[in-house]
């Protein structure tokens, strides 16, 4: 990974206030020229969202409100509020995941939000009745757990017994009842098999297969158009650095042919997407406090650990990093160092669990040095661990 003399510079500055230094760094322009470029080149119907659940900071929301997101994808009322607060109108937000409460469903319903993704009959009933006490219609979109998934995704969400939606056998008996409910106006489907998909192909499948299941739907329910549906998100990023990114045009050009195949022109597609377009935005950076020889192997020890990032732990997977040296004086003659090794990564927890990179090669590193760790800027400070052993909470810095 190759660092900016930008991010070396503010690196720099901050080692130089002279306390330890853990800190994310962001900077949103790669976020706000994916969107811009998105937006550019997907089929007529084609709306992209944020899914804020990737990084809810402030300076994320601005750029996907000032690139040109159509809106947020939220999961919770905390998120809505955050989003809200960013200067997108309620009627800019969808609302997705299971385990909605009453109070999040009347929030979203008494606020005019854009579309409400049913997971459940309990659900829909729920919300049905909280429309009918507010004197309000709906617009849902029924989420459903596809009876296929994509082997090669980094996580799946679809096949198999899933919290997420309701099975596609099931869909018989229960979309009658949904069309049934007189508060809820059903709008299409949400069908989101998997995330961190680099095969464009896989997703065009996914996409292919959801057009055949509305097709279906339409076919049974003639009164019934599914005229909008969400593929989810599932653009993936080559966290490995082995040269297969994702390609947008290739999947721009796929969904077009799809469309005009399945005559669903005119149509509205939602894509949500989080990663795909924060990552790049963040780097996680912690002073290297110690390094170690242990039984042939050398473990660096830095200021922060999973309590601060923990997705390299919990997906077992090596972000792409680099040093930024200090050359920091030894405290004594025989300090250790590393030097063209395969080292392991950690933070200071009392856990086995606390690996930030397992075996990777670094060339130089030193006690003082800053281990930059890349595309950090979706699920790292948010997913991560923050109350375990109390550490204090590393800082946020937006580039301007």
């Amino acid at each position: 990974m190759i660092i900016s003399t930008r991010l070396e510079q503010t690196l720099r500055q901050l080692a130089g206030s002279g306390s330890t230094l853990n800190c994310y760094v962001y900077d949103t322009a790669p976020m706000r020229a994916r969107i811009t470029h998105l937006n550019s080149i997907m089929p007529a119907g084609v709306e992209v969202y944020y899914a804020m659940k990737a990084n809810p900071h402030q300076a994320f929301l601005q750029a996907a409100f000032e690139a040109g997101a159509k809106g947020i994808e939220i999961a919770s009322l905390g998120e809505a509020e955050k989003a809200v607060a960013a200067g997108f109108d309620a009627s800019r937000l969808i609302y997705t995941g299971p385990g909605k409460s009453p109070e999040e469903l009347h929030w979203g319903a008494s606020r005019g939000i854009r579309t409400i993704h049913i997971e459940s009959l309990t659900e829909a009933w729920r919300l049905n009745a909280i429309c009918e006490s507010l004197g309000k219609r709906q617009d849902i979109l029924l989420r459903i757990n596809a009876d296929f998934d994509i082997h090669d995704a980094q996580t799946t969400f679809s096949g198999g017994s899933k919290k997420f939606g309701i099975d596609e056998e099931k869909l018989a008996d229960a979309l009658p009842q949904i069309l049934a409910l007189k508060h809820l106006n059903f709008r299409g489907l949400h069908v989101y098999a998997a995330s961190g998909v680099l095969n464009v192909n896989d997703l065009l499948k996914n996409c292919e297969l959801v057009f055949g299941m509305a097709q279906q739907i339409e076919k049974e329910h003639p009164d019934v158009c599914c005229d909008i549906i969400d593929f989810g998100g599932g653009f993936g990023i080559d966290y490995l650095e082995s040269g297969h990114d994702f390609n947008p045009q290739a999947y721009a050009d796929g969904l077009s042919a799809l469309i005009e195949r399945f005559g669903f022109a005119g149509r509205t597609f939602f894509l949500e997407l989080g990663r795909y377009l924060a990552a790049d935005s963040g780097w996680f950076c912690s002073e290297i406090l110690d390094i170690k020889e242990s039984r042939g192997k050398k473990q660096v020890i830095c200021a922060g650990g999973i309590n601060h990032f923990r997705r390299p732990a919990a997906l077992a997977i090596n972000h792409p990093m680099a040093i930024v040296p200090m050359n920091r004086e030894k405290l004594f003659p025989a300090q250790e160092d590393v030097r063209k090794e395969q080292v392991y990564f950690g933070g200071p927890l009392c856990t086995g669990a606390d690996k930030l990179a397992n075996d990777i090669y670094i060339d130089r590193a030193d006690v003082g040095d800053i281990a930059v760790f890349g595309l950090a800027g979706a699920y790292g400070l948010s997913m991560s661990n923050l109350e375990f052993l109390s550490h204090e909470r590393p800082r946020e810095i937006v580039l301007d």
